[in-house]
This record gives C-alpha cells, sequence and structure tokens, in this order.
C-alpha cells in the first residue's frame, strides 16, 4: 500500500489560527498576528503566532504543524490570563471545520510556561507550544 502524495502546499496553518484567537472574545483587547506589530516593547496584550515544524502523516492525509503561540502583556500576571484565553480558544477548536480543513485533535505539547524575553528588556512573556492535527484536502 502506498501513501498519498502530500500536498504541494499546506494551508496557511498560522493564518487559521490566527483568525480562531480572534473571533475569541476573550482575546478581543488583545494584538492577535504572526508578527509584532511596529513599536511592540513585548508589554502589551500580544499573542504571536508560528509555525515550528510538525509533520505530515500521510495515509492519514492529516497535516500536524507544531504552533507556538507567544503571549505578551501588561504585567506577569495578565501576560497568564491571556496565555490561557489563547491555550482555551486553541484547544476548543478540535472538531471545527475551516474551510476544506478540520482541526481533528488539538494537543498541548508544552506551557504555558514563563519564559523571559531577551529581544524585549521589558517583556512579560509566557510560550506554550499545541501539536494541531488537521484533515488536509
Amino acid at each position: 500500500m502506498t501513501s498519498p502524495t502530500p500536498p504541494t502546499s499546506y494551508p496557511d496553518v498560522e493564518a487559521l489560527v490566527v483568525d480562531i484567537l480572534k473571533a475569541d472574545s476573550a482575546l478581543s483587547t488583545a494584538t492577535v498576528a504572526v508578527s509584532p506589530p511596529s513599536g511592540f516593547d513585548g508589554t502589551t496584550a500580544t499573542v504571536l503566532v508560528n509555525r515550528r515544524g510538525g509533520a505530515w502523516v500521510g495515509q492519514l492525509h492529516v497535516d500536524q504543524p507544531l504552533i507556538e503561540l507567544e503571549v505578551y502583556g501588561p504585567s506577569k500576571h495578565d501576560a497568564l490570563v491571556l496565555a490561557n484565553s489563547a491555550r482555551r480558544a486553541l484547544l476548543a477548536s478540535t472538531g471545527n471545520t475551516y474551510g476544506t480543513n478540520q482541526i481533528t485533535e488539538v494537543d498541548e505539547e508544552d506551557g504555558p510556561r514563563w519564559l523571559p524575553d531577551y529581544l524585549y528588556s521589558g517583556a512579560n512573556r509566557y510560550v506554550g507550544v499545541y501539536k494541531v492535527s488537521m484533515t488536509v484536502v
């Protein structure tokens, strides 16, 4: 039996996760993006979404990207509250269909955990990593 050929391009899972998080009312006051906004110094309510690898599962026709959420806030407490809101919103996306793709499972791999940011000295940052399993059509 041969494995299905992987698609020539995957869905933009970063954009998909940004949309999922932006749609959640608990994150309405935060900036949610794949890149820091202009003038960003790590002290404002911000969730940065990045794909950090993952794997193609041919027999299942599933992409399993690792998604990192870098969450910043004006205080350590605010950053933790925002990180937990982002975590909850992403975990709740399991079973939902977006366009032609369905998120079949979201597993927490690491986090959220406090992680000092050496680029932004005044930053309050929590980081979490999630494996998002999604069908690819």
